[in-house]
């Protein structure tokens, strides 16, 4: 069983020698530009991971990597237009370099492409994957308008919020491990389970970046802490000072959520001290431990070795030890 680094390693040199250099030059040339800013490439990882988990080689596994990072990818690229945003990954976004219809344009063509990188497996394998990969798809753009619609609406619950980030962010996880198993023809009982840890893994993933957001640490956090805060995201956090808060507290809180100060230090000072005095704070970390437990019960019923359950736990268990 090889290391994350390793993995990590395999999907760099994949990507380095992946060849997007077709015509036309304005539709290819951003997405090999996005898929070159690199990152974690956690979700690919994962894929690779998975299908050594069950006894598969992780060679067998690369196209459907691929498409999991070529779909990631696609979707930062329209999440970017959407949000304005001028940088991803310290670098200029896709529109910003080169204009909004080419972002547009470039990535609706990785959707495709991602489908394509599907087409290397027999058709079974191929139906399989590529079913899941529809559901996952749809998903994650229901988690997308969901997180838009709330931006405007004082009434979301918590088990809404808890859906968005499910939808948004967890499916993809959830699926990237499941592709694997899939790839690794494992039983039906384990592709779900490693579904099922993913997914819970992956919710508890977005509450720890929610927490740090308020606070990680500025040296290692990697972004503005306080982001969330400054641009009055409703998070797990916000949601649950609300729903503990005495009522001159939440009046203070709901005021300060509506208000964007040209220097925001008291603003976050002020909105961090409710969180801690409301237990806001602990409850979250409570919700990202409950997450992780509940992943890790899904490894007791799958049918693998002991030592690939410990290589699974060590992953939840650094994925949440983190202050990035």
């Amino acid at each position: 069983m090889q290391t994350v680094s390793q993995f990590q390693e395999i999907i760099k040199n994949h990507f380095e020698a992946l060849q997007i250099n077709k015509e036309p030059k304005n539709l290819y040339e951003p997405i090999a530009y996005i898929l070159s800013l690199g990152g974690k490439r956690m979700r690919p990882v994962l894929t690779l991971m998975a299908a050594e988990i069950f006894n598969a080689s992780c060679e067998k596994a690369i196209s459907a990597a691929t498409a999991v990072e070529v779909f990631h990818n696609f979707s930062l690229i329209h999440d970017d237009i959407m949000d304005d945003a001028p940088l991803r990954r310290g670098n200029q976004t896709v529109h910003e370099k080169w204009d909004v219809n080419t972002g547009i344009l470039s990535g609706d063509a990785m959707l495709i492409l991602a489908y394509q990188f599907f087409e290397s497996y027999e058709p079974q394998i191929f139906q399989q994957l590529a079913k899941l990969f529809s559901k996952t798809a749809l998903e994650v753009c229901e988690g997308q308008q969901y997180d838009v619609d709330f931006e405007t609406r004082d009434d979301v619950t918590i088990p809404e919020y808890l859906k968005m980030i499910e939808y948004k962010t967890a499916v993809l996880v959830g699926a990237a491990m499941k592709m694997g198993a899939i790839v690794a023809e494992t039983s039906n009982e384990n592709a779900n389970l490693i579904y099922d840890f993913g997914l819970n893994l992956g919710i508890a993933f977005q509450l720890q970046d929610d927490y740090l957001d308020a606070f990680g640490d500025p040296e290692t956090f990697g972004k503005q802490v306080g982001g969330d805060i400054i641009e009055n995201k409703k998070t797990y956090l916000f949601l649950k000072a609300l729903e503990f808060s005495k009522a001159d507290d939440k009046e203070q809180l709901l005021h300060l959520f509506s208000i964007q100060p040209t220097d925001n230090t008291n603003k976050i000072a002020s909105v961090k001290e409710i969180f801690v005095s409301s237990g806001a704070a602990n409850a979250t970390q409570d919700a990202i431990k409950s997450y992780t437990l509940k992943a890790f019960d899904t490894l007791e019923k799958m049918e693998i070795s002991d030592e690939k359950k410990m290589v699974l736990k060590v992953f939840g268990e650094k994925l949440m030890n983190r202050n990035v």
